[in-house]
C-alpha cells in the first residue's frame, strides 16, 4: 500500500496515542501469527485505519500485552486482538501481494526482480489468506485487471481510474452481517481508497513523467497537471469529507476521537504536504516516527 492515511500526533492525546499503537501493534501481532514473521514488514498506516473500523464494528474487543520483535529489550505493548484484526491481517497479505504482482508487470524483467522474489516469499502467506476471503482476493484481482486496461489504453477518465481503485479497498466492507454498517464501511473505504489513489498519482507525477509511466493525473491534464492543484485538492477533500460523514454514522465508541482525528486532521495534512511536494521530504525527515517502527 502506500501510507498517506496517518493520524495528526500532535492533536490525540497521550491516552488516544496509546489507543492508536494498540491498533497498530495488534495488526503487526496478527500479521506475524496468521501469515509469519515477515509479513509484519509490509504493515503500514492505511491498514490501520482499516482494521481500527473493522475490529470496532466487532462486538468483541479484547487488548493483550506483546513484546514487539523490533524492540524486545522494551517493555511489552498493549494490542488490539480480536475477528477485525485477523480479518484486517488477511486483507493486507492480499493487498501486498496484488500490489507486488502488479509491479513486476509494470517494471519489467530487471526492475522487476526485487518484487518477483517478494511475490515468491510471500506466496504461501497469500494463499491462505485468499482461502480465508477468497472473495475479497477476487475483487482485488478483477479491480487490478480493469485498472491494468485502463492504464494500457492510458486512459484521461481520472474519475473511472480513480473509482476502479476505490472498489477494491471498499470490497473490504462486504459480507457484513449488519447490512447497515456494511454500507456505511462501503462508503467510508471507498472515498479512503479514491483519496489514496489519488495522492498517489500526484505524488508520483514527476517521476512517472520521467520514466513514461502511465500517470492519470498527466493523462488527464495532458501534462499540465501542476496547473490543477485546485481541482485536485478540492476533489480530495470532497472525499474525505465523504468518508468522515460515513464514519460519523458508527457506533465507535471510545475511538471516534482517533478517526475523526484521522479523517479531519491527519489526511487533510498529508494532502496539503503532498500537494505542496513537501510529502517525500517530510517521510525522510521523520523517518524514525513516519515509517514501520512499532513506536508511534
Amino acid at each position: 500500500m502506500f501510507g498517506y492515511v496517518r493520524p495528526a500526533l500532535d492533536r490525540l492525546s497521550q491516552e488516544q496515542k496509546e489507543m492508536y499503537q494498540s491498533a497498530y501493534c495488534g495488526l503487526c501481532h496478527a500479521m506475524g501469527m496468521r501469515h509469519g514473521f515477515w509479513a509484519r514488514f509490509t504493515l503500514n498506516y492505511d491498514l490501520t485505519l482499516l482494521a481500527i473500523l473493522l475490529q470496532t464494528c466487532q462486538p468483541e474487543q479484547t487488548r493483550t500485552c506483546h513484546r514487539c520483535p523490533a524492540h524486545p529489550l522494551r517493555k511489552p505493548k498493549a494490542c488490539l486482538s480480536g475477528s477485525g484484526m485477523e480479518k484486517a491481517a488477511d486483507l493486507s497479505m492480499i493487498l501486498t501481494w496484488h500490489k507486488m504482482d502488479d509491479d513486476v508487470r509494470d517494471r519489467g524483467w530487471l526492475a522487476g526482480l526485487p518484487y518477483r522474489w517478494i511475490r515468491w516469499w510471500f506466496a504461501k502467506a497469500y494463499h491462505r489468506a485468499a482461502q480465508s476471503c477468497p472473495s475479497f482476493d477476487l475483487q482485488v484481482r478483477h479491480g487490478l485487471q480493469r485498472l491494468g486496461q485502463l492504464e494500457a489504453e492510458k486512459s484521461q477518465r481520472l474519475d473511472e481510474v480513480a473509482h476502479q481503485f476505490a472498489c477494491i479497498l471498499s470490497s473490504a466492507a462486504q459480507n457484513w452481517e449488519d447490512e447497515t454498517q456494511e454500507r456505511i464501511l462501503y462508503q467510508l473505504f471507498y472515498h479512503v481508497g479514491r483519496w489514496i489513489y489519488l495522492m498517489d498519482a500526484w505524488d508520483d507525477l514527476e517521476e512517472d513523467e520521467k520514466s513514461g509511466r502511465y500517470n492519470p493525473l498527466y493523462q488527464r491534464f495532458q501534462g499540465k497537471a501542476k496547473e490543477k492543484r485546485e481541482y485536485v485538492a478540492t476533489t480530495c477533500t470532497h472525499s474525505i469529507r465523504l468518508a468522515a460523514n460515513a464514519a460519523r454514522l458508527l457506533e465507535l465508541g471510545e475511538w471516534s476521537s482517533v478517526i475523526e482525528n484521522i479523517l479531519c486532521v491527519g489526511m487533510p495534512a498529508v494532502q496539503s504536504a503532498v500537494l505542496d511536494g513537501r510529502w517525500k521530504e517530510l517521510k525522510k525527515l521523520h523517518k524514525g516516527r513516519y515509517t514501520h517502527e512499532r513506536s508511534v
